[in-house]
């Protein structure tokens, strides 16, 4: 049975130490290489192959998972990355999707769901923990091909495009020269036209849909 390599970027050696026993006891997958932060992981790679799975650790010394992110997409913007962190706010999740993460995995997740994950990530490209945003992803191509088909407007995209990038709805809303209540308007009557729940599901679906370039 092949075995797929996976590169762990964390700096912190106990979690490192025990997320690799952990994977290592997994039939399919095992750790080719471990590095503290992204300059070290990027040295690693003129000894060692490209793995097939790179976790990133988000907060790190030196080059941190984001700046890792970055040299990736640039690189080799066809490298399966999943972000592995304690840190779980709106900003990073989107800057690491919009940088190409094939997946966002907070540290506390269960090894059987982590496995999952990893299972997904190379047969499908993607996964992502959130059940609203999976439901998304399960039902884009649906929706694609209905013959109807979802119509948004001109700022309608607008504001999805934005609200796609670090920006606050405040800030969204200077600078759509509108009213932070009307902003609220747009986001309210977008997750209902989308069916999603989140500011991340509005990521996940202009990514899907190709409103924002990755």
């Amino acid at each position: 049975m092949k075995k797929y390599s996976i590169a762990v970027v964390d700096d912190h050696s106990l979690f490192a130490k025990s997320l690799t026993s952990l994977i290592d006891s997994f039939n399919e997958y095992h750790v080719t290489l471990h590095a503290t932060n992204g300059q070290k992981f990027i040295e690693a790679l003129n000894e060692n192959d490209m793995p097939d799975i790179v976790l990133l650790d988000i907060n790190m010394p030196i080059m941190n998972g984001i700046e890792t992110m970055e040299w990736l997409k640039e690189n080799h913007p066809t490298q399966k990355a999943i972000a592995l962190s304690m840190d779980d706010s709106e900003e990073t999740i989107i800057k690491m999707l919009r940088l190409g993460a094939k997946g966002y995995l907070l540290k506390d997740i269960h090894p059987e769901i982590f496995e999952n994950a990893l299972n997904d990530v190379i047969e499908k490209g993607f996964y992502y923990s959130d059940r609203i945003t999976n439901k998304l992803l399960d039902t884009i191509d649906k929706k694609q091909n209905d013959d109807h088909g979802i119509q948004l407007k001109d700022r309608e995209i607008e504001f999805l495009k934005l609200a796609c990038t670090e920006m606050t709805y405040k800030e969204i809303a200077a600078e759509m020269f509108l009213s932070p209540k009307t902003i609220d308007g747009y986001r309210e009557s977008l997750f209902e036209k989308l069916d999603v729940r989140s500011r991340i599901g509005l990521v996940l679906y202009g990514i899907k849909n190709k409103y924002i370039e990755m």
